[in-house]
């Protein structure tokens, strides 16, 4: 299991959650702040931190929503990945 960021960050990017990452797993694209699946540790540290309550664990994002959990692998094997957050 991992974390997903969702739409709700879409245009806000807090950052509350990358203050509290312990492995820096979240990084920042264009539009929204995202999660690597493959370094994220599954502590659930981010979610509670989230002010616009877009972060959900893997398997319990909403119907709705389901697209962001393949855009969040999809946008780490792009050719333009997103990089490190400004702190």
């Amino acid at each position: 299991m991992t974390y997903v960021i969702t739409e709700a960050c879409i245009g806000v990017k807090d950052r509350a959650c990358v203050d509290v990452c312990p492995v820096d797993c979240i990084y920042e694209g264009e539009d929204q702040l995202y999660i690597h699946p493959d370094e994220c540790i599954d502590c659930g540290a981010c979610e509670p931190e989230c002010p616009v309550t877009a972060i959900y664990p893997e398997e319990d994002v909403p119907p709705a929503m389901q697209a962001y959990t393949a855009k969040n692998r999809e946008v780490f094997e792009s050719d333009t990945p997103p990089g490190r957050p400004q702190k």
